[in-house]
């Protein structure tokens, strides 16, 4: 049977839904941190996982760590571990590669996702007493170092032993069709983990509020930075956000978003280029609404996990984000997430462990995903939020109905789109939001002249 649902999974017919996926993950926490082993079980219980995935090892208690550590002390005991319960496939050695790792040839995992713990080692610092990719290698000079994330390292447990330096091609990266040989042996990692114990189990409890209630709220875009290439990005989230429905904001200036930008119920997020969390982020008692997704893309934005106002992913995760991703050290911008992948693979219904490692161009770098990987923001579609819209706070029912017209707009239905939005007044004025009044009143505006805009070209690619 486990041969079976393997097969399954490698054809792109795998079962692949809530209790299935559930029943396949596996949770790393830190034996040495009660907390971790106390945030793992958390998460078995919120999300029906059996309390047998838990694996609980003693770990180095560092976010940082040696390669030799990780060998030693992560690699190999998960992997062990991990081949001796029959979650990962093959035959095993009691030969040691040039680093330490046992020699193995897998033929499969049964492995839905991999999720590590607060108290799980974050990165791997560079080693220069290790090999290098050999001469003979093609590869630029600065990616020839072998500094990573530990869940980065940890996609290719299945894989098979890996030169140490340099990256690997991710064949999830916008894979849509049936999974290869090698896409299938991939483990799909994300974490939880924040500046607090308690940051780190809301991930799994906004999450499931979320799935309950759907997205509501605004998109805010910070669209320009250092190269082009990522404000071409950016542009196409846009796009997406606007097909999409939501209403929201864009800062188009080299700066980032100022602190007295408008930021209420902020349910996406996408921006650039800072070193550290500032703007409306850093005001006193600011809070993502439950199911927020928030991407800031910078070299160094999950450097640290554990730090309230350090970087971005710690940071946003303090202020209750849902899911973002980052890089522990300098990834290059080509190889971080791509945003408008990450925001496509969500809005088509998927979760976002598989989402993450869709928009994932490489593995064995230095990326990593913050929040719960079964977590769907587009569980509850917009169509279940308008059977209930009446059950809603005013500011919430004016949101869910601007959305809907600025739908039915977009498909040229503009007579029912007028209605939406005279709806979305009333409730924007029972809600005494003097912002969202005027928001959707200039919508309302401009529905109602001779003019109105036909349905545009969407790009997501």
């Amino acid at each position: 049977m486990k041969r079976i649902l393997w097969l399954l999974g490698l054809l792109g017919l795998s079962l692949a839904r809530g209790d299935e996926l559930s029943a396949r993950l596996i949770v790393l926490a830190n034996s040495r941190q009660p907390e971790s082993v106390a945030l793992a079980r958390f998460y078995t219980e919120q999300r029906d996982i059996p309390e047998t995935n838990v694996i609980a090892l003693p770990l180095p208690v560092e976010e940082s760590i040696t390669w030799r550590q990780f060998i030693d002390e992560v690699w190999r005991p998960l992997q062990d571990e991990l081949y001796r319960r029959g979650w990962i496939e093959g035959t095993a050695s009691s030969l040691l590669d040039p680093f330490g790792r046992r020699r193995y040839a897998p033929s499969g995992h049964r492995i839905s996702y991999l999720v590590t713990c607060r108290g799980v080692p974050l990165r791997i610092h560079h080693d220069p007493t290790l090999p290098r990719l050999k001469d003979g290698v093609q590869i630029l000079e600065q990616f020839n170092r072998n500094e990573a994330a530990v869940d980065a390292e940890l996609s290719l447990l299945a894989l098979g032993n890996h030169e140490i330096a340099g990256l690997v091609g991710n064949p999830l990266f916008a894979q849509r069709g049936p999974l290869t040989l090698d896409a299938a042996q991939v483990v799909k990692v994300t974490r939880l983990d924040g500046p607090t114990w308690e940051s780190a189990r809301r991930l799994v409890s906004s999450a499931l509020a979320a799935e309950r209630s759907g997205l509501i709220g605004r998109y805010y875009l910070d669209l320009r930075g250092p190269h082009a290439e990522g404000d071409k990005w950016l542009q196409t989230v846009h796009r997406q956000l606007e097909a999409l429905g939501f209403p929201g904001d864009t800062e188009e200036t080299a700066a980032t978003l100022p602190s007295e930008a408008r930021f209420d119920l902020p349910v996406f997020y996408f921006g650039w280029y800072a070193d550290n969390l500032n703007g409306p982020f850093a005001k006193e008692g600011f809070a993502f609404p439950a199911g927020a997704v928030a991407v800031h893309i910078h070299s160094y934005s999950a450097r640290t996990l554990h730090a309230p106002a350090e970087g971005w992913c710690g940071p946003l995760v303090a202020r209750g984000v849902t899911a973002t991703v980052g890089n522990v050290f300098e990834p290059f911008l080509e190889f971080t997430h791509r945003p408008s992948l990450l925001l496509r693979a969500l809005s088509e219904g998927r979760n976002f462990g598989d989402a993450s490692y869709y928009a994932l161009p490489v593995l064995s770098w230095q990326a990593v995903a913050v929040g719960d990987p079964l977590y769907r923001p587009f569980k509850a579609g917009l169509e279940e939020q308008l059977e209930r819209v009446d059950l809603l706070i005013p500011e919430l029912a004016a949101l869910v109905r601007l959305r809907q017209s600025n739908l039915l707009a977009l498909r040229g239905q503009f007579t029912e789109a007028i209605g939406l939005a005279r709806a979305a007044l009333r409730s924007a004025r029972a809600a005494g939001d003097v912002r969202l009044e005027e928001e959707v009143a200039q919508r309302l505006k401009k529905l109602e002249t001779p003019e109105a805009p036909s349905s545009p070209t969407v790009l997501v690619k």
